[in-house]
């Protein structure tokens, strides 16, 4: 529903800005006729010619480019069809659509009663080269990863279908953002380890130790989001849930809580499977070893792995914030304004909470596999 909304508010922008491409001015329809239609198509460009008459600036000063365009429908009711229309540019990379003779596009056509009355184009097509990458992904992690391969697949296929088709759902039925989203990362954990893992004393402890680790970082999300007064509404996409069509009144703290339990939790699982596996391999070399011996086995494990995890959570985040970086470092910002600022506060809460609760999924995890395998001669994990 989230994407559908956005995808209404984009199409009024291209139905109702001169900046868009249009075609020309129709005479007004009958107020009898039905209400236009808009569907979604794919496109293939084949004419592109400047119109240098069409040119100007618009109302910010931006000059304006138009071009007379000819697309060929490929997709939907229409396929087959050769529509022209005029493309107008505006100098601002943001919002322009760039195209050359040849390209895929994707266009919001506009029907009256089955009839076509205006073709505008409304996007690039990415899909399909996603669609490659996602491919490539999955054969390299099939071919390489065998049977644990193809059940980490599995295993992303059905988080996916969690997020997708239970936890934003049910967001938009007003359900508590952090309730819904620990029973999501418990039933994403437990599938996801008992697939990999089997039914056994490691996955156990692997469960354990991240369930322990993620509620740590939502706990301390809650505190020191509550103590830095993390408004949630930072990014532009919060934002724009106040104006969902559902008029759901979001408690937008609790949201940001809910990405950091999300967020943290692969990161989390990854390293509880690590040690506990690890520990079962320990337990099965040395079956006699005592329990204690066994932990601090398991924390040895968790010590090395735990700089690499955690690097990996805060490149992540910094990663998707380096445009906020470059921006606050090229106006010079002061640091003691930089970190109070609400949107650089909310992604170090991101970053810092989850890699406490990746830290903290260590003793469970180790405490958890040495209370599980016990120490007997002929002990079988």
């Amino acid at each position: 529903m989230k994407i559908l909304s956005l995808i209404g508010i984009l199409l009024l922008l291209f139905m109702t800005t001169p900046t868009q491409a249009q075609t020309p001015v129709e005479p007004p329809l009958d107020p009898a006729m039905e209400e236009p239609v808009v569907e979604f198509a794919r496109a293939r460009v084949l004419l592109l010619e400047e119109l240098p008459e069409e040119g100007g600036v618009d109302e910010f000063g931006f000059p304006l480019r138009s071009f007379r365009a000819e697309l060929e429908l490929v997709s939907g009711r229409f396929r087959g069809q050769v529509v022209e229309i005029t493309h107008v540019l505006t100098g601002t990379p943001a919002y322009d659509i760039v195209i050359e003779e040849g390209d895929r596009v994707l266009v919001g056509v506009e029907t009256v009663e089955g009839e076509l009355q205006e073709v505008v184009i409304a996007d690039y097509e990415r899909d399909r080269s996603l669609y490659a990458l996602t491919l490539l992904f999955a054969g390299m992690l099939v071919g390489l990863g065998g049977k644990k391969g193809l059940k980490s697949l599995l295993s992303l296929i059905v988080i996916g279908i969690l997020i997708l088709y239970v936890f934003v759902p049910f967001l938009l039925r007003g359900a508590s953002p952090i309730v819904l989203s620990v029973a999501v990362s418990a039933m994403a954990t437990i599938f996801t380890i008992l697939l990999v893992g089997g039914v056994n004393r490691k996955s156990a402890a692997a469960i354990l130790g991240t369930l322990g680790g993620v509620s740590v970082a939502g706990a301390l999300a809650i505190v020191v989001g509550g103590a830095t007064h993390a408004s949630g509404l930072s990014g532009q996409e919060a934002q724009m849930l106040m104006f969902i069509p559902q008029g759901i009144s979001f408690d937008f703290r609790a949201l940001l809580m809910a990405s950091i339990i999300i967020g943290a939790l692969g990161a989390v699982m990854d390293i509880g499977m690590s040690i506990s596996s690890a520990m079962t391999e320990i337990r099965r070399a040395d079956p006699t070893l005592s329990r204690r011996a066994l932990f601090w086995s398991g924390m040895n494990v968790g010590r090395d792995v735990m700089g690499t995890m955690a690097n990996t959570l805060i490149l992540a985040y910094t990663g998707g914030s380096l445009a906020l970086l470059l921006l606050v470092t090229a106006y010079e910002v002061p640091f003691v304004r930089l970190i109070n600022m609400d949107s650089i506060a909310s992604e170090v809460l991101r970053a810092l909470a989850g890699s406490v609760g990746l830290v903290a999924a260590i003793p469970v995890t180790a405490l958890a596999a040495a209370w599980l395998m016990r120490p007997t001669a002929h002990h079988r994990p």
